[in-house]
């Protein structure tokens, strides 16, 4: 299976070429074309139960739908997601990873999608109270509002709220002021996310709370 990333930063989708026998998964807005002869089938994101925790707690859609190639030549899909921004294609060798919620988009079928309690130190830097599991073999696509920054920590990294896209799980978050208590609330920065450990991250380059802001002081 081919997962070819186009657009890239501003309108970002992919392009799957599904090989004979194949299957994909992806959130049940996240197609825009596909071949005809691709099987398309709807079905609960991970049981039941586990697809309830991930609507509520996640931001995922309730249903995923499910590409297969019963032929016997390579067919194509293309994947995209609702806001503009980047979309990364990040390949899992049996290690986990964590991403904010709503940042999940599509997945090869061995790719498990979770949902576990990010702590109140998340919650209160903006990263959401529940963070998203992606784990096993295979490839797994995710998405930002607006562009994605690549970064390898070593130590401690500063990020601002609701910034943090992705990152690696041994990594805390530690929500702090982004100064002192004159400079953080007049400067507009209030609480900022102290990344602590040593592994990948990518940062989102817009936010959605940025932008609701945004839109609200300009009405």
């Amino acid at each position: 299976m081919n997962l070819d990333v186009k657009g890239k930063p501003a309108f970002a989708h992919v392009h799957v070429t599904i090989e004979p026998g194949e299957s994909f998964v992806a959130e049940s807005d996240a197609m825009s074309s596909m071949s005809t002869q691709l099987d398309m089938t709807a079905e609960l994101n991970g049981g039941f139960f586990n697809a309830i925790l991930k609507k509520i707690f996640g931001g995922e859609t309730l249903f995923v739908n499910r590409f297969t190639n019963n032929t016997s030549e390579p067919l194509t899909l293309t994947i995209t997601q609702p806001t503009p921004g980047d979309m990364e294609v990040k390949e899992l060798n049996g290690e986990s990873f964590c991403l904010q919620q709503g940042a999940y988009i599509a997945s090869t079928p061995d790719v498990k999608l979770g949902v576990k309690f990010a702590g109140f130190g998340s919650w209160i830097g903006g990263e959401g109270l529940f963070k998203l599991m992606v784990s096993g073999h295979g490839k797994v696509i995710f998405g930002a509002f607006g562009g994605l920054i690549e970064r390898e920590v070593s130590g401690e990294f500063i990020v601002d709220t609701s910034h943090l896209v992705g990152y690696e799980p041994g990594m805390k978050l530690k929500p702090q002021l982004s100064g002192g208590i004159f400079s953080s609330f007049f400067s507009g920065e209030g609480f900022v996310t102290r990344v602590e450990g040593s592994g990948k991250i990518f940062i989102q380059t817009r936010s959605m709370s940025g932008m609701t802001s945004w839109v609200n002081k300009n009405l």
